[in-house]
């Protein structure tokens, strides 16, 4: 669909007289995000920056997803290929853009230019594979993430051991949400010494029914508690496969 549609949606302008000189560029309001494609990973993105009171505007070509959405995210109609109808929502506005467009590399391409050409502080970009994130870098995107790669990973981990969740942070630097071994049950963190055996740290400890406590020598665990721990990944991997 080439044709620009805003049939609805917030912040939308009249087009602007290619004659008139352009105008300078608004008010940038920080914690805006402007989130272009409507599919899971747009919609999840959108609907959850909605439900923690930032400001948010999903863009949407498909009148199918407009449809679905509309009346539960702040919304509009439009083709975010055509540069105008990015200028026409009110583009320029926003601080963060995110390009959730991914099975469609020539629209993420074509996309993300015209949000660079924009000027747009902080543009995020979603690819499918990795020669798709070389090109959306390339073309000048500041963040590029891979959902259904990283997805996958992380679940790998959990299903794996006794992980309950699974965070890498960079050069193998990893913090996992896991059960204690059964070795540690009934033991401090001192007693444990679990940093000299297997080269990880206890973070912090979480008792049923007790607020989280960060880890101190006199921290005692037990069996239905859940840690908090951090360290390389693989030895995490090791850690948590222990009975």
């Amino acid at each position: 669909m080439t044709e620009n549609r805003l049939a609805r949606g917030r912040d939308v302008r009249p087009p602007r007289d290619p004659r008139e000189p352009r105008e300078r560029r608004p008010e940038v309001d920080t914690s805006a995000v402007l989130v272009i494609g409507l599919g899971r990973f747009g919609t999840a993105l959108a609907s959850t920056l909605d439900s923690l009171d930032r400001r948010v505007l999903g863009v949407e070509r498909d009148p199918d997803l407009i449809r679905t959405w509309s009346g539960r995210i702040p919304l509009v109609e439009a083709d975010a290929t055509n540069p105008e109808a990015l200028e026409q929502l009110g583009a320029r506005e926003f601080h963060t853009v995110v390009v959730g467009v991914g099975t469609e590399l020539e629209a993420s391409v074509l996309i993300t230019g015209n949000l660079v050409d924009l000027g747009i502080p902080q543009i995020w970009g979603k690819a499918i594979s990795a020669e798709h994130g070389r090109i959306l870098e390339r073309i000048g995107a500041h963040h590029v993430v891979y959902p259904e790669y990283d997805a996958g990973q992380r679940v790998a981990h959990l299903v794996s051991g006794k992980m309950l969740d699974y965070i890498e942070m960079e050069d193998g630097f990893t913090i996992v949400k896991m059960r204690p071994p059964r070795e540690l049950h009934g033991f401090t963190i001192a007693q444990a010494q679990v940093r000299k055996r297997y080269g990880v740290t206890i973070i912090g400890v979480k008792a049923p029914g007790v607020a989280f406590q960060y880890a101190a020598d006199e921290t005692r665990i037990d069996g239905d508690d859940v840690l908090i721990v951090s360290g390389d990944s693989s030895l995490l991997e090791r850690f948590a496969a222990r009975p």
